[in-house]
């Protein structure tokens, strides 16, 4: 009844990474041609930069965590 139980549970964090790695691929794919040039990167670098301080900031200020 329960022959390779383990095993198949075993299988799982295998599985979770490649999905994870999938994901990351196929999101940053389209935005490698974007790298090529310097203006591009540096926009794109100061998008993502700016994203995460306003997720950071919002979660901060979300959760309670410290007044700015």
């Amino acid at each position: 009844m329960f022959d390779g139980f383990w095993d198949n549970i075993s299988r799982y964090p295998r599985y979770f990474i490649t999905v994870l790695l999938g994901v990351f691929l196929n999101t940053i794919a389209p935005l490698v041609p974007l790298f090529k040039r310097p203006v591009t990167l540096i926009a794109l670098l100061g998008f993502f930069a700016g994203a995460l301080v306003f997720v950071t900031l919002t979660l901060r200020a979300m959760l309670g965590l410290s007044t700015i």
